[in-house]
């Protein structure tokens, strides 16, 4: 189990980590190897949890618009037409969580995997570098969007970075691709927590609550900073980060 010392270290990884393009669940499996502690999938879900609350005080009025549209069938707007977007996008998603949920687990020990998805989300993000457009998103866009959200799940393929960059590539503009991309992820978090609910009576119940509740103080400032990097075009960035740490990894894996 995790004590509350180690559930708030984990806690400000979450949070540093889940909005920036670097992969939350890769940081994760390095601290937890690092710190040598066995931490169930669940606890992991409940520190993104602690993420998906950030989405919902940042992105709250999106949201409501999104709900209100599509329960009145008005699927002419700008979000009854996001809220279709969003389950298209979120059906690839749920599909290959469901069919590969336990090879993906898998990945979770293991640091080759890490540092091989680390150094793939370099490329990605090196790629999204200059490619912005003023593209409307279309059904198509959407699909490959859940389809990599759905990849991400392997630890060390960051979910926000490759869904925006994939948004980015494919010229869409970078506003929508930002309100896009984390208002999809909200589906995905509920979902892989229902999914993994069935483990709840492996939660430590103070140390899960601390550091959930320090993956949201820290989500939040994260959050607002990546949205600021996105609009100055300095996403990609943090490319050469995830290639160095990747290649790191990748050497330490081999020691």
């Amino acid at each position: 189990m995790v004590s509350v010392l180690e559930s708030i270290i984990l806690g400000i990884i979450q949070g540093i980590t889940e909005w920036l393009p670097v992969s939350s669940s890769g940081h994760l499996v390095i601290a937890q190897q690092l710190l040598g502690l066995d931490v169930p999938v669940i606890f992991d879900i409940f520190l993104h949890v602690g993420t998906l609350l950030v989405l919902l005080l940042v992105f709250w009025k999106d949201i409501l618009w999104t709900i209100k549209d599509f329960f009145s069938l008005q699927f002419h707007t700008f979000y009854g037409k996001l809220s279709l977007f969003i389950i298209l996008g979120s059906t690839p998603t749920a599909l290959i969580g469901y069919y590969f949920h336990d090879i993906f687990v898998s990945f979770f020990s293991s640091l080759l995997v890490v540092g091989i998805a680390l150094i793939v989300t370099s490329i990605i993000l090196f790629l999204s570098e200059r490619n912005e457009g003023k593209k409307k998103l279309r059904a198509w866009d959407v699909i490959l969007i859940g389809i990599v959200q759905g990849l991400a799940i392997i630890p060390g393929i960051s979910r926000s970075g490759s869904t925006i960059a994939v948004g980015l590539m494919r010229g869409i503009d970078k506003e929508k691709v930002i309100k896009f991309s984390f208002l999809l992820s909200i589906p995905a978090i509920i979902g892989a927590t229902i999914f993994e609910f069935s483990n709840v009576k492996l939660i430590d119940f103070w140390p899960t609550l601390i550091g959930t509740l320090t993956s949201v103080v820290v989500g939040y400032f994260s959050l607002r900073y990546l949205i600021k990097l996105i609009r100055k075009r300095k996403f990609h960035i943090f490319g050469y980060y995830c290639l160095i740490l990747g290649i790191v990894i990748l050497i330490f894996s081999f020691l």
